[in-house]
């Protein structure tokens, strides 16, 4: 009924928020009789701020279209690789032409950034994607909204998220890839090639894991004491809700995104308040610039989707309450998750010493889980004065992370292939098969 009232009362505001669009408009446009009604500058600001906060948000777009090489402008077309019900593999392919720049292109070292699902869309990751374009050829999952996704396809839980994950490794090639996971997916990333490791089959050169819940026993944050505080019954009874006509998926059990964005907010309501009313200033100053920033913060941050009710409360119990994965004690399909087991993949674990969603030290724990991997192979990164979104987007990432991202990529290619167990022709999807032939 929640979800039913939620939608009900969007569409009871609509009209006043389309209406308050217009007026902003008519506010601000000189050729309109009402810009020169006193106060005009502050009215088109009200109207502009009411319609932000009720307006609806729909997923941006990826808008990476071309990128900048060696002072050559080289566009990129945005490809589904994979297409799965709960998510689609996009590919950014770079085009050139000039052959010896197309096979230079080819050469690069390929990877696959897992993005979270959790609650905003993967194109919070664009920065991140966009700068590794600059040395890589780049895939990212692209996860749908539950709410679009109809019921006949089933449900979806963590153990299904690493079986995708598993899929899109073995589609992509392990041998040549290297993957990069961004806080949620740190735990199934770790997971998916543990169990590929355990059942002898090839794994990627190496993995990078940032900012994720790899042991959120270490330096608990707002996130986890709200994990724990409650039992998985609660979260079950008051969070998860069916998903009302129209949508595609009517009836699916989800988490639905408008209550994760009151969460969000709910973490600092005063910096939220803040930001609107500097919003609000900067519109009756003038000050576009900010004015800018604002609308693409908020415009990406204000998207949300639906999880999947199964993956959400799956999450909740293996990762932030029973914390299986360090304790040794997580199985997925029966198969227990070992992540000693990985001997043929580098790992890099990146941390921002101000993250507020991950502690310090949590995504750290992964070095101590794969013993397998030589220590000359580990490495463990801590960016000073970053906080959660800072590792993986802006300038701390630009100019401090990815160098450090890159350099470990092109050591672990530059390192001769390990020789790998026989896969067993059942470990090999039908879909690597058509890629291999």
């Amino acid at each position: 009924m929640l979800y039913q009232l939620h939608e009900m009362t969007r569409n009871l505001l609509a009209p006043w928020v389309h209406q308050a669009q217009a007026n902003a408009a008519f506010f601000n446009n000189p050729g309109h009789w009402w810009s020169s009604m006193p106060g005009a500058d502050r009215l088109a600001a009200m109207n502009e701020l009411f319609h932000r906060i009720g307006k609806d948000y729909e997923k941006p777009e990826w808008d990476i279209h071309e990128l900048e090489l060696e002072g050559e402008v080289v566009p990129i077309a945005q490809l589904t690789e994979v297409e799965k019900p709960f998510c689609r593999l996009l590919r950014f392919k770079r085009h050139s032409n000039d052959s010896a720049r197309v096979e230079a292109l080819l050469a690069q070292p390929a990877v696959l950034v897992v993005a979270p699902l959790s609650g905003h869309h993967a194109t919070l990751l664009r920065d991140t994607v966009r700068t590794l374009l600059r040395d890589h050829r780049v895939y990212v999952t692209d996860w749908v909204d539950a709410r679009m996704v109809p019921v006949e396809e089933g449900e979806f839980g963590l153990d299904d998220y690493v079986g995708y994950v598993q899929e899109f490794i073995r589609h992509l090639g392990a041998e040549n890839l290297h993957v990069v996971s961004v806080c949620q997916p740190t735990v199934p990333v770790l997971g998916a090639v543990s169990l590929m490791a355990s059942r002898g089959e090839a794994t990627p050169r190496s993995l990078v894991m940032m900012g994720g819940p790899i042991d959120a026993r270490r330096s608990p944050t707002a996130v986890n004491n709200l994990a724990t505080r409650n039992p998985l019954s609660w979260f079950e009874n008051n969070v998860i809700h069916s998903v009302p006509a129209p949508y595609p998926g009517q009836g699916r059990r989800v988490y639905p995104g408008f209550l994760q964005h009151a969460g969000f907010m709910a973490m600092n309501p005063s910096r939220h308040l803040m930001s609107h009313w500097d919003f609000y200033t900067d519109l009756v100053k003038g000050d576009l610039d900010d004015a800018n920033a604002h609308r693409r913060f908020y415009d990406e941050y204000n998207a949300v989707l639906d999880m999947p009710a199964r993956f959400y409360l799956d999450t909740i119990r293996v990762v932030f309450q029973e914390f299986l994965l360090p304790r040794g004690e997580w199985h997925v399909r029966g198969e227990r998750v070992d992540p000693s087991a990985i001997r043929d993949t580098a790992l890099l674990s990146i941390e921002g010493e101000l993250d507020d969603i991950a502690g310090l030290g949590q995504t750290e724990a992964a070095q101590a889980l794969c013993t397998g991997i030589p220590a000359a192979r580990r490495s463990h990164f801590i960016v000073e004065g970053a906080g959660h979104y800072g590792i993986f987007s802006g300038r701390r990432w630009r100019e401090v992370v990815y160098p450090k991202v890159r350099d470990f990529f092109a050591a672990q290619s530059a390192q001769p292939a390990a020789k790998k167990a026989k896969k067993s022709a059942s470990n090999v999807t039908p879909l690597r098969r058509r890629a291999q032939r």
